[in-house]
């Protein structure tokens, strides 16, 4: 156990785990991307989705456990990992070591390498907003609608849509650099593929940046309508049982 800590301790151990929790959370989003999709299906199937998902009364919590987990480490290594860069360019802010001047990448990989902290903290404040919608249901405590309609309610909403946006985009950002990144801390580079890896890192962020974007640019241009609280409940007629609230509908 000492020497695995040991391991995990080191600069190698901690980009080895950066690497692993990075490409396991790239795994969520492509999963959790598809899911939300079906929100264009039809709010009948996003809910059967949703209620397939808590249906897994064992397997969920385990899963939501794991992930915050993965999640919180992730968060942890980055800014242990930024710490220690920075430590370790701060004798060349003093002095050049050579005058051989190295080749650096240049346009959006570069500066979204220069930028991970910052879109990380952003990220990590837009998961918070996030959780809070559809944990807390912060939008209509003491409420309890279902999934599609809790969805419906947030994509309607001009503030939120302009939350969304943002921060799916500015994930999006974060996995320009940190796709590639990940098989790089993995010990995957190599002139053969490193490249290739690049290039579908790059494809892989704007895919999954503009799947989740569509979902707040759709509410603007009105393609999500109807109130996400649902119709209200109507009274009981005949000795009829009450009707369930009708769903939100899409456009």
């Amino acid at each position: 156990m000492t020497a695995l800590i040991r391991a995990v301790s080191s600069s190698i151990g901690k980009k080895l785990l950066m690497g692993l929790t990075g490409l396991a959370l790239c795994g969520f989003l492509v999963v959790h991307l598809s899911g939300n999709l079906l929100l264009y299906a039809g709010a009948d199937e996003y809910n059967a989705y949703a209620h397939a998902l808590h249906a897994q009364t064992i397997l969920l919590p385990i899963a939501e456990v794991g992930l915050f987990a993965l999640l919180i480490l992730h968060i942890v290594l980055g800014i242990v990992t930024a710490r220690d860069n920075w430590a370790a360019r701060k004798y060349g802010y003093d002095q050049k070591k050579s005058k051989v001047v190295e080749p650096t990448s240049a346009g959006l990989p570069n500066l979204a390498s220069k930028l991970m902290v910052p879109t990380g903290i952003i990220v990590l404040l837009f998961l918070l907003v996030h959780l809070g919608h559809f944990k807390v249901n912060i939008l209509s405590p003491g409420e309890d609608p279902d999934e599609a309609a809790k969805a419906m309610r947030i994509l309607g909403e001009g503030f939120t849509q302009t939350v969304y946006l943002i921060g799916t985009l500015v994930l999006g950002f974060h996995l320009v650099h940190g796709f590639q990144s990940a098989f790089q801390s993995l010990g995957i580079n190599h002139p053969k593929y490193t490249k290739g890896i690049k290039v579908f890192g790059f494809i892989f962020a704007a895919v999954i940046a503009l799947g989740f974007a569509s979902f707040p640019l759709m509410g603007l241009l009105g393609y999500f309508k109807g109130d996400a609280s649902t119709a209200a409940v109507s009274q009981p007629a005949d000795g009829e049982a009450a009707k369930k609230p009708a769903a939100a509908e899409l456009h």
